[in-house]
């Protein structure tokens, strides 16, 4: 394929990811972004293939593992398993980065085709891109960890914590003036193994710094450092697309960071630095005396639903834990069948993904336009009968507004208790995952089902 071709499926391919970008800003055009991606993806997958000249057998090997690896995902990984395959796959991405600019690195023509100041350029480039891939790869696996509780959700809070993150950063610009001059001696190995040594720590310090109530912040945050890992990369190999799709990545990633960080009325350096849901249960100040709660059973929760005219479903982590979704929708059919008016309410941090209840709603054929978010539907509480609050925790606890020792003070929360009843779904009086105790259980018009949400769905859906 001629040079011009493949510039001309880059600029394609190109559109076609900014195309994605646009149809998965909104839930009604998702599925075309979806494909969009998909279709730019292959252009650019064709085009690079086709300009290959040498080593066609390895490629074609891994393109096939690769190929068959994430077929294999795709089938087997559950929806509640999906913040935990979106971090894994970002730290794919910090480990390419990594293994690309060592590669560039150690390439024995390197010296032949750059020299001067085009030389340290290009050393300053493989350098941010080994950095921001080590940092990526690192903090990926710890928020695996982290999601899939294999890492507890508490952060970790070193002593002069922030003293560490800058000595850190201090040495990393260090050794990368020590690189440079080094390379183009025809050297630099040494500086550079120790830079990839102390950004795979600081990877690993700033997510195990993170409490659990930000891990949604942080998966969209590794989402933008996998972008520019890849925008660097791609200015490393002097490919155009890889910068723009980086570039896309990385500022999309950000973004996101910012809006979700805004919703939490949280500052983005203050959840880099960690220290958010350091409780680890107990409770906190102002909530002493809980009170009483009360329970309900199945039978009575659907004749509550039966006589309201007005219910807001609002989902939580718990609702993909339970896979529950599916039988969400079938009671939402039966309801709406019955002219009850349903609404789902969705926090922009409920579940441990941006997007995590949205993506399970869209699976169950829940309708878009009945689908709102927090700012849409938080002032329609008071008119609300009857809210259902499925596995959710923190996005619906008043501490945020009442207390302001809380850990989550501040952070704008659904206030369904405005409305005439609240009916909860727990497995049992748990904190969430910030660790955190939520008054909203005691109050008088909360009541609760306790047990497997899907169970217990399953159960209210028999008396409807």
């Amino acid at each position: 394929m001629s040079e011009g071709i493949i510039t001309a499926s880059y600029v394609g391919a190109t559109i076609l990811f900014i195309l994605a970008l646009g149809g998965l800003s909104n839930q009604e055009t998702s599925r075309r972004g979806n494909l969009f991606g998909m279709i730019g993806m292959a252009v650019a997958l064709i085009a690079t293939i086709s300009s290959v000249t040498a080593n066609l057998g390895i490629l074609i090997a891994g393109l096939l593992i690769g190929s068959t690896i994430g077929i294999i995902l795709a089938k087997r990984v559950q929806m509640t398993q999906m913040p935990e395959l979106v971090a894994m796959l970002h730290s794919l991405v910090g480990l390419a980065a990594v293994l690309v600019g060592f590669a560039n690195f150690m390439d024995p023509g390197r010296l032949q085709h750059f020299s001067g100041i085009e030389l340290t350029i290009h050393d300053v480039e493989t350098y941010l891109g080994i950095l921001i891939g080590a940092i990526t790869l690192s903090g990926s696996v710890i928020a695996f960890g982290k999601l899939s509780g294999k890492i507890g959700g508490n952060p970790l809070l070193l002593p002069a914590r922030h003293w560490l993150n800058l000595g850190l950063l201090l040495s990393s610009i260090w050794f990368c003036v020590e690189f440079v001059e080094q390379s183009a001696a025809g050297s630099g190995t040494v500086p550079l193994l120790i830079m990839t040594g102390i950004a795979l720590l600081f990877g690993i310090h700033m997510v195990m710094a993170i409490g659990g109530a930000d891990m949604p912040v942080v998966v969209s945050m590794l989402n933008s450092y996998s972008g520019w890992a890849a925008s660097a990369t791609g200015f490393m190999l002097n490919n155009d697309l890889l910068i723009v799709t980086g570039a896309l990545v990385g500022s999309s990633g950000a973004i996101l960071s910012y809006i979700m960080c805004r919703a939490m009325n949280r500052k983005f350096l203050s959840v880099i630095a960690g220290g958010f849901g350091t409780t680890s249960g107990g409770a906190s100040s102002g909530e002493e005396q809980q009170g009483e709660v009360i329970a309900l059973e199945a039978p009575e929760v659907a004749s509550l639903l039966l006589e309201a005219k007005e219910v807001m479903i609002i989902p939580g982590y718990g609702m993909a834990v339970a896979q529950a979704q599916h039988i969400v929708y079938e009671i939402t059919k039966t309801l709406r069948a019955k002219k009850v008016n349903v609404r789902f309410g969705i926090h922009p941090v409920a579940g441990r993904m941006p997007g995590h209840m949205n993506v399970l709603l869209a699976e169950a054929k829940v309708p878009y336009d009945i689908v709102f978010e927090m700012d849409e539907i938080n002032d329609d509480f008071p008119k609300v009968d009857v809210s259902i609050i499925i596995g959710a925790n923190d996005i619906v606890n008043p501490s945020a507004q009442t207390d302001p020792n809380s850990p989550i003070a501040g952070m704008p929360v659904m206030e369904c208790w405005k409305g005439k009843t609240t009916i909860v779904l727990k497995r049992g009086m748990a904190t969430g995952y910030a660790g955190v105790q939520n008054p909203l259980f005691y109050k008088e018009n909360t009541r609760m089902l306790f047990g497997d949400a899907r169970a217990s769905l399953d159960e209210v859906f028999k008396n409807l």
